[in-house]
């Protein structure tokens, strides 16, 4: 071989192994379509069906333990021309070589499971916020993903939205001053009683025991499940499967202070909060504050479903208030406010229009097409597990330092608590025969 073929033969077998995926052997190059198959096609998984069809994913399988949903996601892929089969068991999507990535959109308690199953498996992964309901699941997640060299990316879409980019620059301009305080909160009027109904058969399509898997085993209750028209699943308000408002709406908020303060941890968490407003049969807070304790800062969570007032003309967000002023963000306003004489100017952009800006509230499209870039380049995403995992912790630490009314100290470097009588909750503990095995 001369040495012109041969430096030509390197630089091609160079490009194909940096766009080889490593296990299923899959080559991607521009224009090649990366196969995936979506688990879990509730109001989430529907969503994130309709993102990876216009980002140019192919669909090949979809899959959910509720027949009624299973039944109509396969027919929304086939109406957008993607012969996609129907699957009840995640572990037939993620044993398929020929399947390049999946996304799971299902209830929390499984997000830990089936990533560490997917990244052994080969396959690049797209899952949903948060990344886990015990500490210990996310620490193996960011493992398995670095064991396998598997793409990851957690669904805190926020980090690629216009507004939220744009705050993440002012703050790292420095143009705030020193920031020493931040604040997320959300404040509705929204009761959300969902009644008490008596544990009782599952639905016909449903398999019960397969939708709780390596939670402990609970009579079926339709309030667990949560699966009702016109209804955000209210899996999200038990202890086994999820972490109430502080899971669901905190991640996002906190996420975007992890994403402007360089990515460190709370080293001091604490916690308040009860049921106060809410008389079902659901577990977690409705009402609740959180602190924060960093290493040059301090932040502040409220989560209020009686008390609507808003923060800053907002009814939620992600505030940073620095010397000169304060910056507020949320999905559709990006705003600094000076402080007192200070020579910061103010800004304000928001969405008005939504036909002609309504792009800038845009964040889903972006994180897709941010997944399937780093799947054929192999970068870290923007939202990698390990950003996601960081932020998962830090809201379940608040969670359970209210549970057992004790401020909890986070060490960063040993992956726990200080307080070791605390520790044991920070484990995972799955039913039999569910086991969590990077």
């Amino acid at each position: 071989m001369s040495q012109s073929h041969r430096r030509e033969f390197l630089r091609k077998a160079g490009a194909a192994a940096f766009t080889t995926s490593i296990f299923t052997g899959n080559i991607h190059g521009a224009n090649d379509r990366v196969t995936i198959g979506h688990i879990g096609m509730g109001a989430m998984g529907s969503g994130n069906l309709g993102h990876s069809i216009r980002n140019g994913f192919q669909v090949v399988a979809v899959c959910d333990v509720y027949q009624p949903n299973l039944e109509r996601a396969q027919a929304a892929a086939r109406k957008q021309g993607h012969d996609a089969r129907a699957v009840k068991d995640f572990r037939e999507i993620i044993a398929d070589k020929s399947i390049d990535a999946v996304c799971i959109s299902t209830p929390d308690h499984w997000h830990a499971y089936m990533t560490v199953e997917a990244c052994k498996a080969g396959k690049d992964v797209y899952v949903e916020k948060p990344a886990c309901v015990y500490v210990e699941e996310g620490l193996k997640m960011v493992e398995a993903a670095r064991k396998y060299q598997r793409v990851v990316q957690g669904g805190t879409m926020q980090r690629s939205g216009f507004f939220f980019k744009k705050a993440v620059e002012v703050v790292k301009s420095g143009d705030l001053g020193p920031i020493t305080f931040c604040k997320t909160w959300q404040a509705s009027l929204t009761k959300n009683d969902w009644g008490s109904p008596p544990d009782d058969n599952p639905p016909a399509g449903l398999d019960w025991d397969l939708w709780l898997g390596p939670a402990p085993y609970r009579p079926f209750n339709l309030n667990r499940w949560g699966i009702v028209p016109g209804r955000w699943s209210t899996f999200r308000y038990f202890w086994d499967y999820a972490g109430g408002a502080m899971t669901d709406w905190n991640v996002h908020l906190q996420d975007i202070i992890h994403y402007a303060m360089d990515e460190v941890m709370p080293v001091r968490v604490a916690g308040l909060g009860s049921r106060y407003y809410v008389t079902d049969n659901t577990e977690t807070p409705d009402t609740m504050i959180a602190s924060y304790q960093y290493p040059t800062f301090i932040s502040t969570y409220e989560s209020r479903t009686a008390a609507p007032s808003q923060m800053f003309d907002e009814g939620y967000g992600t505030a940073f208030l620095g010397t000169k002023g304060a910056l507020v963000v949320n999905r559709g306003v990006c705003k600094v406010i000076p402080a007192g004489k200070s020579d910061l100017k103010a800004f304000e952009e928001r969405v008005r229009n939504k036909e002609t800006d309504g792009w800038k509230a845009s964040m889903n499209a972006e994180h897709w097409k941010n997944f399937l870039e780093c799947i054929k380049t192999r970068q870290r995403p923007i939202s990698d597990i390990e950003t996601l995992a960081r932020t998962s912790i830090a809201c379940i630490l608040s969670n359970l330092a209210m549970r057992f009314n004790t401020p909890l100290d986070w060490d960063d470097k040993a992956k726990t608590v200080k307080q070791a009588e605390a520790r044991k909750y920070l484990k995972l503990q799955y039913r039999e025969p569910w086991k969590l095995e990077v």
